[in-house]
């Protein structure tokens, strides 16, 4: 059962800039778990009641061939903006509406095809009250979210999801805490519920999130960001080591690919490929053919690969660049530097 919140608060000020009281500690972090536990135990009450009703929203905003426009006063809006956004990047478009502005034109943003999600704990905010009935009458369905099934909103409703809660986690039982948790709780089951029926993958996901981490991961491929045509280094068969450095400095990547007359890659010289040969040769070196030290058989991509599984690859194999073949010819280049400029790792 969820209890009234109390802890030793120290005494009330008349100044926002006045030095506070000093308060009991312990008594404070017992007051912050047991609202934690309160907001708790009210999404998992809310779990045990989802039923016939839940699966009725469900089938509405699944069906819905508009958008979905959720909209409400108050500390409901603030997480009525969220549920939309959640929906929206998760294959369900929405939107956010303020009702008061709905009043002033913006209801000119729904169609007869859109479902209003509609949230208000007490199911009477006279804002959405005024709106549903024209909203009804030109054949938008309607999902309320409230706190009551008497309410006059959640009579109006073509379906209605009840968030009760027995108490509110401020000490007052008067500020919205355990049921705007709820509510959002529900939106996040409702938006995932829609996301499984819609085979929604974690590529669409990344595809509504190019600017994110998760985007970079999935979108990037390795033609986005590999170097191509005259700074790909590059040189001929017949290249001595010497050649083999000049256009490595040149190009800035670490490495240069060793070619055919055709383009076809037969191998590569790297800054480790150059310090085992000084290892060896360091005196006769510059001018040795540049085939007697590469790397044969090296490790490489095609441009259709994701950048984030190149990147797994090479720190995989612990190199710092990799070579990129599109039908036996060298089409690209990229180190380890481009995948940290566009954040792949």
């Amino acid at each position: 059962m969820p209890v009234a919140l109390e802890y030793n608060r120290p005494t009330m000020v008349n100044s926002l800039h006045s030095q506070p009281a000093p308060f009991d500690k312990d008594s404070l972090l017992a007051f912050a778990r047991q609202v934690l536990e309160n907001e708790a135990l009210a999404v998992s009450q809310l779990s045990e009641h989802l039923d016939e009703h839940f699966l009725a929203a469900h089938d509405l905003l699944l069906h819905c061939r508009g958008r979905i426009v959720v909209s409400g006063m108050g500390k409901s809006g603030h997480i009525g903006g969220k549920i939309a956004s959640t929906l929206a990047s998760t294959g369900s478009p929405a939107f956010f509406m303020h009702p008061a502005e709905a009043s002033h034109g913006d209801l000119g943003m729904l169609l007869a095809e859109d479902v209003l999600v509609a949230l208000s704990n007490s199911g009477e905010s006279e804002e959405l009250l005024a709106i549903v009935p024209l909203l009804k009458r030109r054949g938008t369905k309607v999902l309320a979210v409230t706190g009551s099934a008497a309410s006059r909103l959640a009579r109006l409703a073509d379906v209605h999801l009840e968030v009760r809660v027995e108490r509110e986690a401020c000490p007052h039982n008067l500020a919205p805490t355990s049921s705007t948790t709820a509510v959002l709780a529900l939106g996040d089951a409702l938006a995932l519920s829609l996301l499984e029926a819609r085979g929604f993958s974690a590529e669409d996901f990344a595809r509504t999130h190019p600017g994110g981490a998760l985007g970079r991961r999935l979108l990037l491929t390795v033609g986005d960001i590999m170097h191509r045509e005259a700074h790909v280094p590059r040189i001929p068969l017949s290249a001595t080591v010497a050649v083999a450095l000049e256009e490595m400095s040149r190009k800035g990547l670490g490495m240069t690919a060793v070619v055919d007359e055709k383009g076809g890659l037969h191998g590569v010289f790297t800054d480790g490929d150059l310090r085992r040969a000084l290892a060896q040769d360091g005196q006769n070196l510059m001018m040795a053919p540049v085939a007697d030290w590469m790397t044969r058989h090296p490790v490489v991509t095609h441009s259709g690969e994701l950048a984030a599984n190149a990147a797994a690859i090479m720190q995989e194999k612990r190199i710092f660049g990799l070579f990129v073949v599109d039908e036996d010819v060298l089409v690209g280049a990229f180190n380890m530097h481009d995948l940290l400029r566009r954040g792949i790792v």
